[in-house]
């Protein structure tokens, strides 16, 4: 990680502990400790700070947010518990909406406008509503986390190596502009996820903490822009059918059922190339309904490359996918997915 990330994260702290110290009507005494490794499946906190108030000693891992998604708030839940103190999310926004649902998920936290919920008994802090300075949203999500970037990020956490191809034949199989290919590289270089080795070429580092990124980001930047519409279908249509992986692959809920063999579906997710849309419902029967339980999305990787799971899609988009629902049993799912298909990707730089 690179001064742009270091710097904004730096900037979002010390905010938020201002702010923090002002809406608190006792005074208050917060101090960066040494961090030791914490690191649980990847998820690695960013300080460790002790906060005294009232006489009272609270000591927190602290992960630091520009923003805050419910992926976001899916991922600190999953691993929170395998650490040996309480987590405490630090991010520039959470507003009110937001505030109640960390509350009821237990996510303690503080931001840069003086909002907050700490709750270790007999202290109970819980402040909403506060307002901070308009940030434009997108000045706090680089390039690298925008859709063309989501997309070469993609390519590079599935297939080993990729970073190492051309910036034609990067910007062919990711249908990225050859131009912003360059910008790209450039900035995951900056953020400290690239790292150049002269005539041994390119190597991706810290692929966990990018594999993280990835995920968070995923849901808000990239997957909408891939929808191509709810439909619906005969009962179970789904149930013993086979895609051709070079046209369609299931993803979701489906994938992970298919790939765990421990859930049960209820959103049929289908990645397609836009091409073979028409083909594809015309061959299952499935009719276009808002509010239908069969979700289709354009495909935005080549098939191929290292996973070769017939008509699954890559298990870091069945993650993604599951994370993005919100469902307690999906994130369980998730979680071991994780264990089981993700960590040979990105466990080693």
């Amino acid at each position: 990680m690179k001064n742009y990330e270091r710097n904004m994260e730096e900037e979002i702290f010390q905010l938020a502990i201002d702010a923090f110290k002002k809406n608190i009507p006792t005074p208050t005494e917060i101090d960066t400790l040494a961090l030791e490794p914490a690191v649980t499946d990847g998820f690695r906190m960013d300080r460790r700070i002790r906060m005294t108030i009232q006489e009272k000693v609270l000591d927190y891992y602290a992960e630091i947010k520009t923003t805050i998604t419910r992926t976001n708030t899916f991922l600190l839940l999953m691993n929170r518990d395998k650490l040996n103190m309480p987590l405490l999310l630090i991010t520039r926004y959470v507003n009110a909406q937001m505030a109640e649902q960390m509350k009821q998920d237990s996510i303690e936290f503080i931001d840069t406008a003086g909002n907050a919920y700490i709750n270790k008994p007999p202290l109970y802090i819980f402040i909403k509503g506060n307002r901070p300075p308009e940030i434009p949203k997108h000045a706090l999500v680089k390039r690298a986390f925008r859709p063309a970037g989501l997309r070469m990020i993609f390519a590079f956490l599935c297939n080993p190596g990729f970073e190492n191809k051309n910036y034609r034949e990067i910007a062919a199989a990711t249908d990225v502009a050859l131009g912003t290919v360059g910008w790209i590289m450039r900035e995951l270089r900056e953020l400290g996820f690239l790292l150049e080795m002269g005539k041994r070429g390119n190597k991706l580092i810290q692929k966990e903490k990018l594999f993280h990124h990835w995920v968070a980001a995923y849901p808000e930047q990239l997957r909408p822009k891939q929808i191509l519409g709810r439909f619906r279908g005969e009962d179970d249509w789904w149930q013993q059918k086979k895609l051709d992986p070079q046209m369609a692959q299931w993803g979701g809920e489906i994938a992970a059922a298919r790939l765990t063999h421990y859930l049960k579906p209820e959103l049929i997710t289908i990645y397609v190339t836009a091409k073979q849309l028409n083909q594809l419902l015309l061959e299952n029967r499935l009719k276009r309904d808002l509010a239908g339980n069969v979700e289709i999305l354009g495909r935005f990787w080549w098939p191929g490359g290292t996973w070769n799971n017939d008509d699954l899609v890559h298990p870091i988009l069945i993650y993604a996918d599951l994370l993005a629902t919100g469902n307690q049993r999906n994130i369980e799912t998730a979680r071991m997915i994780y264990e089981q298909h993700i960590i040979r990707f990105i466990g080693q730089d």
